[in-house]
């Protein structure tokens, strides 16, 4: 398996795999409506409006194996300061196979060396209680929780967790 930095010719690669990751994770969780809906073109349509128009220092990452793209993380710098850890997805079928811990290190590297004394952050639906738990093993603190609202019109109970900048490890494996 391969980690390289993603770039405009993955957005539809990088779309599906966010809807299927979305739609198998959230199940039962998210409205069934919204997860049975045009999900692919609100992803697809969020890709294309963050690879083709970029923000600044953030950083996009794909985990790339023989058959394929097999995960992808992203990371977008926030106006206070920390990094939010926007999206970290495997394929299903893929969870549990090490790619998900090599793809968050080296995510947390990458950000501990071009963002220096930066926290990185992320949120997780609270019922998502695998992430949580893989989270949690790889150093993540609980730092806050709330209610996420949805554009769509349903909201959820969240986690925030975060990585300390000097907790964030430095070499990427």
């Amino acid at each position: 398996m391969e980690i390289r930095t993603g770039g405009r010719g993955d957005v539809e690669q990088i779309a599906a795999l966010h809807t299927e990751s979305w739609r198998t994770a959230y199940a039962g969780v998210m409205p069934s409506g919204f997860l049975d809906g045009p999900l692919y073109e609100d992803r697809l349509a969020l890709w294309h409006g963050r690879l083709l128009q970029p923000q600044p220092a953030a950083g996009l990452f794909v985990a790339v194996g023989g058959g394929g793209m097999d995960g992808f993380a992203y990371l977008v710098p926030r106006p206070d300061g920390h990094l939010l850890l926007d999206n970290l997805h495997i394929r299903p079928g893929r969870t549990g196979s090490g790619i998900g811990g090599r793809l968050l290190r080296h995510v947390l590297a990458w950000a501990a060396t071009e963002h220096p004394g930066r926290d990185v952050r992320l949120e997780v639906l609270r019922a998502n209680t695998r992430a949580i738990a893989f989270y949690e093993r790889h150093g993540a603190l609980r730092t806050d929780e709330r209610i996420c609202l949805f554009e769509q019109g349903f909201e959820l109970p969240e986690l925030e967790y975060t990585w300390a900048a000097g907790s964030v490890p430095t070499a990427s494996g």
